[in-house]
Order: structure tokens, then C-alpha cells, then sequence
């Protein structure tokens, strides 16, 4: 775990300064030495709480000594697993990061959700969150936070896997191509029907066996670019993944739409997939390329 000392945050650089210095004051977290003011706190409870027992019977005055020594245990633990998260998050605060302009509440509910998680893996997770709101706040809403907190440590990985499936338009956000759920492709790299109504359950996707979703292709045009409309539809479309590309030309409609499959994104999934761990699938994009010949469209290269 990385522990900052608050008394030597001027020794950060600035975008970090101001990051430690909004957590403390938004969410109370304290560092070396200074969290011993909390675990004083938590130690004048437990007395208060043995003090009681002295008044009980001796069973009952055993059961507060037992009390007290586990409120001491709980708050320990809190604050070892926020001070970790933190320390993760650290290193991945940018240079251009806004951290003052990240919400109280926001901080509050963040630090209230993952004071309990003491997994490293999914705490690598919390800290990509935590330090993703600081470089872009707005980027990850609370209730995408709430939904983290209650993702297991399995609900995380199926999602991740999920996210390997992903292309991109443009600076469009992920978008996962489940086109047959049951084909080897996906059943060979930890895809499968139950997993994917699970991950719907929670809240991360929509997963529909019923339809094919599509997603519009839109071109953003720059301000800047006098005399033309904002956004125009593509015939076509620059598909990404994961540093391969392959221009899909859909049929010539007035509002083409490429399909993506039987599952989308929730709000939450894609915000998320921001900050996946997620690696390419071999042998994907080729099975890309011939649903997409299926589908009628002409595929370069």
C-alpha cells in the first residue's frame, strides 16, 4: 500500500496536491500519522462501550470488550483500504487533472462504497475510478459507483471479458459485438448465456436474444468548419480494435446503422469500459468480418 504523509503534500506536484488535499476535506481520510486522530476515536468508543459492561453482568461485560475490540478492527481495516486505493490512484492523476472541481458528494459516496473492499484487484479498480473523476470530473456518475459496490470480484472479470469483444467507432464509446452468444468464439474466452443475463441483471448491459441492436453512424463535423451541418450520417465507418482497423461500408440509406448484436452498454457499462483491463480476442475481427459480409456489407481491407 502507498501511504502519503498529508504534512508533505507540498512535496507533490500540484494536480496531485490539490487531489489529496479535496479527499481530505470532502471525506475525512486521513494519512500517516495523522489517521491515529481516527483510530483514538474508534479506541474512545470501544471504552465507552466497555465502560457500559462494567455496569452489566460479567458475560455482558465480555461481549463489550469483544465489541470494542472489534469496532477498533473495523475502522483499521477501513482506513487501510481507503489509504490503499488512494495510493493506486495516485500515480494515474494527470498533469491537466481538475480534481477541485470533483463533487463533494461524489467523494463522500465513493470513499462510503469502497472503505469495505480490501480485494487488490478490485481496489486497482476503485483507483482507476477515483483517479478517472479527478482527471475528467463528471466522467463516472454515483450511480455507476453504487453499482461497482456491488459487483464481486467474478461479476468484474465477466465484464472485462465482455469489454475484450469491444470495438470503437471514431471517439465513440466501447462497443461490445455479441452477435451469437453460443458460437466457439465467445464460448471458447469466457462468454456465456448466464453470464451476460447476469451482468444485465446488475446493471452494465442490456442483453436482448430477441434483436439486434444497431448503432447509428455519426461523423462529427468541427465548429470550425463553416457552411456544414454538425453531425452527418456514414456509409463508411472506421471500426478500431485494439489498434487494428477495417473500414465497414454499410448500403446506401439516408440513416445507416451498423449492427453491434444482442447486447449494448447501460450509461454505467460504458462508463466502466473506460477503465477495463480488457485484452483483444484472437481471431475476432476475422469472425467480425464475415458476419459483417452476412449482413451485406462490403468490408476493406
Amino acid at each position: 500500500m502507498t501511504t502519503v504523509n498529508l504534512g508533505n503534500v507540498g512535496d507533490l506536484s500540484k494536480p496531485i496536491t490539490v487531489f489529496v488535499e479535496k479527499i481530505f476535506h470532502a471525506a475525512g481520510v486521513l494519512w500517516e500519522p495523522k489517521q491515529m486522530v481516527r483510530i483514538a476515536e474508534a479506541e474512545a468508543k470501544a471504552d465507552m462501550i466497555r465502560a457500559i459492561g462494567e455496569l452489566k453482568v460479567e458475560a455482558i461485560k465480555e461481549l463489550a470488550e469483544r465489541t470494542g475490540k472489534r469496532f477498533v478492527y473495523e475502522e483499521l481495516r477501513k482506513q487501510y483500504n481507503m489509504e490503499s486505493i488512494i495510493g493506486k490512484a495516485i500515480p494515474a492523476i494527470e498533469e491537466s487533472a481538475k480534481p477541485q472541481d470533483v463533487e463533494d458528494d461524489w467523494i463522500a459516496n465513493f470513499f462510503d462504497k469502497c472503505r469495505l473492499i480490501s480485494d487488490e484487484q478490485m481496489q486497482e479498480l476503485w483507483a482507476k475510478i477515483l483517479a478517472g473523476e479527478a482527471n475528467a470530473p463528471g466522467r463516472f456518475s454515483k450511480r455507476t459507483v453504487n453499482i461497482v459496490a456491488s459487483l464481486d470480484r467474478s461479476d468484474a472479470e465477466a465484464f472485462t471479458t465482455l469489454c475484450g469483444f469491444a470495438i470503437k467507432i471514431l471517439q465513440g464509446h466501447p462497443l461490445p459485438l455479441i452477435y451469437d452468444s453460443k458460437h466457439r468464439i465467445y464460448t471458447d474466452n469466457g462468454i456465456s448465456f448466464f453470464g451476460l443475463t447476469n451482468l444485465e441483471s446488475i446493471g452494465l448491459i442490456r442483453f436482448d436474444t430477441a434483436r439486434l441492436f444497431t448503432q447509428r453512424t455519426v461523423l462529427l463535423i468541427p465548429p470550425y468548419a463553416p457552411g456544414i451541418l454538425a453531425e452527418r450520417a456514414m456509409h463508411q465507418v472506421p471500426v478500431f480494435y485494439y489498434g487494428q482497423r477495417v473500414t465497414v461500408e454499410l448500403p446506401q440509406k439516408e440513416d445507416p446503422a451498423l449492427i453491434v448484436g444482442t447486447v449494448i452498454l447501460t450509461e454505467p457499462g460504458q462508463q466502466l469500459a473506460l477503465v477495463c483491463d480488457a485484452h483483444p480476442v484472437d481471431g475476432f475481427i476475422d469472425y467480425c468480418r464475415e458476419k459483417w459480409k452476412g449482413f451485406g456489407y462490403k468490408i476493406e481491407p
